[in-house]
C-alpha cells in the first residue's frame, strides 16, 4: 500500500534511542517479573489517567476478566455489554461464567445507547461494560445513575481511548475500574501485548494484584485460585517511554480527524459524530457506506489501506453460536457491520498523506456509484 491503515514500525523510528535506552536499562536491571519498571509504569499511568490506582496485567483480555472477577461476577451472573464491539468485551465475562447480555448502541457515536440500558436489567445482573469504542468516550453519567439507581458496579472497556476525556476529566476512574490494552496498534502500544486496569478502589486494585499472580500477596501463599497475568517489564519500559509521548501523538490524530470531517463532508458517507462532552483519541476513523465493501476494494486498488471494524459482530460469532439470537434483533450491530470502514489515522501521517486518502474516497466513491 502506498498509504498503509497504521504504519506500526513509526513511534519506534520517532522513538528508537529513547526505547533502545529503556529496553537496555530493563534488561541490566536483572528484574525480568515485575520490579521497578513495572511499578513505575504503574505509577505514571495511574497519574495520567486521573486514577489512584494502576495494576498491570498481561493484555487487555485479562484486564476485563481480571476486573470483573475482582467486581465479584461469576456464574450465574449477567453482564451488560454493546452488542457493537470487538468480541473481547464478551469474552470476559463469559471467561467468568456470566452471560454478556448485549445493548444496542447509539446509531451516531456507535457507542452503547443509555437509554437502552435500563430495560436488559434483571436480577442477575452484576455489571455494566460500556466501552469506549474507537476512541470516543462512552456518555458515562447517565450509566453511572442507572448503575446507582440498581445497585450495579460498572467497568469501562477503554482499549481504544488512552487519553480520551469525558467532561474535561480523562477516563480512568468516572467508573468503578478501566480496563485497558497496550496491544501494539493502540493509541498507547507496547511492542507486544500488554494491559492494566485502573482505579479509584484500593480493594479493587487489591485483588486484581492477587489474582493476576497466581492468587498470591506472598511467594507460596496462595490465597484464591488465581492466574499468571503480569505486565512484562520490557513492555512496561517501552510503555513509560511513549505514555510520554501520548498527548502530543493524540493531538496529531485529532488533526488528521478534522481535516477528514471537513474534506470528506458531503461526499456521502456518513462521518463521526463527535457530542459536545467529549474529547475523543481518535484510535480510529470510522465512516458508514451502504456499499463499504466496493468501496474498500477502491480503496485498495488505488493503494490504500482500510479495515473493517468490526466484520461480524459478537452475536454472530461461532464462538457464541450456542445462543438463540434470533429471539433478539440487534439492527444496528448488524448494520454497521455491514457499514463501517476504518480510514488510515495515525500519528506519522503527514498532511500530503491525508489529502491523497481524501481524494482517492472521493474518486472510488463516485467509481462505485
Amino acid at each position: 500500500m502506498n498509504i498503509p491503515f497504521l504504519d506500526l514500525g513509526a513511534a519506534y523510528r520517532e522513538l528508537q534511542s529513547d526505547i533502545d535506552a529503556a529496553v537496555a536499562r530493563s534488561l541490566a536491571s536483572g528484574w525480568y517479573i515485575g520490579g521497578p519498571e513495572v511499578e513505575a509504569f504503574e505509577q505514571e499511568f495511574a497519574a495520567y489517567t486521573q486514577a489512584q490506582h494502576c495494576v498491570g496485567v498481561a493484555n487487555g483480555l485479562d484486564a476485563l476478566h481480571l476486573a470483573l472477577r475482582a467486581l465479584g461476577v461469576g456464574p450465574g451472573d449477567e453482564v451488560i455489554v454493546p452488542s457493537n464491539t470487538y468480541i473481547a468485551t464478551w469474552l470476559a465475562v463469559s471467561q467468568c461464567g456470566a452471560t454478556p447480555v448485549p445493548v444496542e448502541p447509539d446509531a451516531r457515536t456507535y457507542n452503547i445507547d443509555p437509554m437502552l440500558i435500563e430495560a436488559a436489567i434483571t436480577v442477575r445482573t452484576k455489571v455494566i461494560l460500556p466501552v469506549h469504542l474507537y476512541g470516543q468516550p462512552a456518555d458515562m453519567d447517565p450509566i453511572l445513575a442507572i448503575a446507582r439507581k440498581h445497585g450495579l458496579r460498572v467497568l469501562e472497556d477503554g482499549a481504544q481511548a488512552h487519553g480520551a476525556r469525558y467532561k474535561g476529566q480523562r477516563l480512568g476512574a468516572h467508573g468503578d475500574a478501566v480496563a485497558w490494552s497496550f496491544y501494539p496498534g493502540k493509541n498507547l502500544g507496547a511492542m507486544g501485548d500488554g494491559g492494566a486496569v485502573t482505579t479509584d478502589d484500593p480493594e479493587i486494585a487489591d485483588r486484581i494484584r492477587i489474582l493476576r499472580n497466581y492468587g498470591s500477596r506472598v511467594r507460596y501463599v496462595n490465597e484464591v485460585q488465581g492466574y499468571n497475568s503480569r505486565l512484562d517489564p520490557l513492555q512496561a519500559a517501552i510503555l513509560r517511554v511513549k505514555l510520554a509521548h501520548l498527548d502530543e501523538w493524540n493531538v496529531r490524530r485529532s488533526v488528521i480527524a478534522q481535516l477528514y470531517q471537513v474534506g470528506l463532508s458531503g461526499c456521502g458517507l456518513t462521518l463521526p459524530h463527535i457530542p459536545g462532552w467529549t474529547e475523543p483519541v481518535w484510535h480510529l476513523y470510522v465512516v458508514q457506506h451502504p456499499q463499504r465493501d466496493a468501496l474498500q476494494k477502491a480503496l485498495a486498488d488505488a493503494r490504500v489501506g482500510s479495515l473493517i471494524h468490526y466484520p461480524i459482530p459478537p452475536h454472530r460469532q461461532q464462538a457464541y453460536s450456542d445462543v438463540r439470537w434470533e429471539k433478539v434483533a440487534f439492527p444496528l450491530a448488524e448494520q454497521m457491520a455491514a457499514q463501517v470502514l476504518s480510514l488510515p489515522i495515525g500519528p506519522a501521517m503527514v498532511e500530503s498523506d491525508i489529502q491523497q486518502v481524501i481524494s482517492a474516497v472521493k474518486a472510488s466513491l463516485i467509481q462505485i456509484s
